[in-house]
């Protein structure tokens, strides 16, 4: 009975880079609109205007960070994390070593 009334969420689906430009050029040509791209291709409208959005930003048309810039911030996000643990580690182990040495 819990189930009754709410969809089951769709699978996260992954799709190559060149899909990904086909879409946006089929978006940008004017022919059918977001909507019915999305719909055409069982994808979410919102997935397809963020497509859309982020190659203007590539091609310099909008503000914002490119593909590659995102790229190093999630890298160096990471990198961030890490080194934050590193630090963290060897915080802790001057403390051990400070009540060793006592």
């Amino acid at each position: 009975m819990e189930s009754m009334g709410k969809k089951k969420p769709r699978p996260r689906r992954s799709f190559t880079p060149e899909f990904k430009a086909e879409i946006v050029e089929l978006c940008r040509r004017g022919d059918r609109s977001v909507g019915q791209v999305a719909k055409d291709f069982e994808l979410t409208e919102t997935a397809v205007r963020d497509w859309v959005r982020l190659a203007e930003v590539d091609a310099g048309e909008r503000e914002g960070l490119t593909s590659r810039e995102r790229e190093e911030l999630a890298r160096l996000r990471q990198e961030n994390r890490r080194l934050r643990e590193d630090v963290d580690i060897l915080r802790r182990a001057t403390a051990f070593f400070a009540k060793e040495t006592r």
